[in-house]
């Protein structure tokens, strides 16, 4: 198989964004995307880095990437890693890259002492359900994801002033 994953760089960004818009084209979301290489460049690699992101090569090209975070369960009381994005271009699909890149960072949680790692699936795609539910993975059914963006994100803001800090 010879897969190798290693850390990104700032001079990734460019392959990161095409893998990101490639992702968001099979999830039928590419109208969503409005990242750009300075967007990547400032969050990912700037003076605060939000998020990780490793890219997976095959006999020295890039064929996918995993884009992930740490994030906190107050349950366990343990950080725990969230999985963003992960994306292996189709032509190379079904050669277990995938399932490689997942145990690496399943890996890296152990490392790092993470109680878990988890992501997200879009409901309608039945082949990345099977394939997570095939390493173990469980459906959370009972959570509903929410989410504030855009306008209601300013106007959820708004109703927070310093005065309401002690």
């Amino acid at each position: 198989m010879s897969l190798s994953i290693r850390q990104a760089n700032i001079q990734d960004c460019p392959l990161i964004l095409k893998f990101i818009r490639e992702l968001a084209d099979y999830e039928k979301l590419l109208h969503e995307v409005v990242a750009d290489v300075a967007a990547l460049e400032s969050s990912l690699f700037g003076d605060k880095p939000h998020a990780e992101v490793v890219i997976a090569e095959h006999q020295g090209q890039p064929l996918g990437f995993a884009l992930f975070f740490h994030n906190y369960s107050t349950f366990l009381g343990r950080p725990g890693l969230y999985l963003e994005d992960l994306y292996i271009q189709p032509e190379m699909r079904g050669r277990g890259f995938g399932k490689t890149l997942l145990a690496y960072l399943a890996n890296l949680a152990l490392e790092r002492n993470c109680g878990r790692l988890e992501w997200w699936v879009l409901d309608w795609n039945q082949p990345a359900i099977d394939f997570y539910r095939s390493l173990g993975a469980e459906p959370m059914d009972d959570w509903t994801v929410n989410r504030v963006t855009g306008d209601a994100l300013n106007t959820l803001a708004s109703h927070f002033s310093a005065e309401d800090q002690l």
